[in-house]
């Protein structure tokens, strides 16, 4: 008897949401958007069922955003080690869930709610929860993640997000762009901070700019905020279409990447990273999240074509 084999797709069980004009699709690996468009208009770059994400385009980086340095760090008097995942700066980069597949809790036309527990392992042997909504409104695109420590010590937790913005059909050298942050992060050659200094030049985005000759894979912190609390970061396009990324109160820190060197995004779309802590944050305790036994941290983001 024989036995036909399926291959199963690398992005996992797709999720189609739409609303009027707006279509998004949601992978159940690592909980990404894969596509978002208006009225057939890319605002994220997309990326076929079949591919593995590209520079975790769109995915959930949790229980940590961005690089851990030499994969180690130490917590309430222990030191613990997680696997180098970018062996060519050492580093352990974007958490442990970017290549998970996501449960679906709920789901209809308009709105999707995936989780993920993560695994406790000798290097995070804390079980936590991550539980995403992505959800259209008239407004846009919504995305609402808890994360819920379901162990019996204290966890250490931080979490981002990857979406690569759309420049539509122009190129990024022919966007502005503009990012509501008072603080630039330093960083070595390994990417990792060294200090911040007050936004000047190249790095103070506070008003939109030129992206020509600009390459970036900078963290920005001291996050400014319009009067409803949301901080923003704004691609402006060629074709008149801004597409606008806010993040909440929970939102610490924006990083944002050209990806001038990252195989097939190089300068494709722009990387609008919300975050609740910058790089390394396991070491430097700089916002981490301490989250007690039962306790949950909720932050929310959302994208919009204006």
């Amino acid at each position: 008897m024989s036995t036909t084999l399926t291959t199963p797709l690398p992005t996992g069980r797709q999720h189609v949401l739409e609303l009027g004009g707006q279509h998004a699709v949601v992978a159940a690996v690592g909980a990404s958007l894969r596509t978002y468009t208006v009225d057939g208009r890319d605002v994220v770059l997309p990326f076929d069922e079949t591919e593995i994400p590209p520079a975790f385009s769109g995915a959930v980086l949790a229980p940590w955003p961005n690089r851990l340095r030499d994969g180690e760090y130490g917590y309430e008097g222990v030191t613990y080690e997680v696997p180098l995942t970018e062996h060519v700066r050492q580093t352990a980069l974007h958490g442990l869930l970017a290549h998970t597949p996501f449960d679906t809790v709920a789901a209809d036309a308009t709105s999707v709610t995936l989780q993920s527990v993560v695994v406790p392992t000798y290097g995070y042997p804390w079980p936590v929860r991550v539980r995403l909504t992505y959800a259209l409104s008239d407004a846009g695109l919504h995305v609402t993640a808890e994360g819920t420590n379901l162990g019996t010590t204290t966890a250490p937790y931080g979490i981002g997000f990857h979406p690569w913005l759309s420049p539509g059909d122009a190129q990024v050298d022919d966007c502005t762009l503009q990012i509501d942050a008072a603080r630039h992060v330093t960083i070595d050659q390994r990417l990792l901070p060294t200090g911040t200094e007050r936004v000047e030049g190249d790095y103070d985005l506070r008003v939109a700019r030129s992206l020509k000759g600009l390459d970036l894979d900078d963290a920005w912190i001291d996050v400014l905020r319009d009067a409803d609390g949301l901080s923003w970061i704004r691609l402006g396009c060629p074709d008149g279409r801004t597409v606008a990324l806010w993040g909440d109160a929970a939102t610490q820190a924006w990083q944002v990447c050209t990806g001038d060197t990252v195989a097939h995004i190089a300068r494709r779309g722009v990387a609008a990273e919300p975050m609740t802590c910058i790089a390394d944050a396991f070491r430097t305790g700089d916002d981490l999240v301490h989250l007690a036994p039962g306790a949950s941290h909720t932050i929310t983001w959302g994208l919009a074509l204006l």
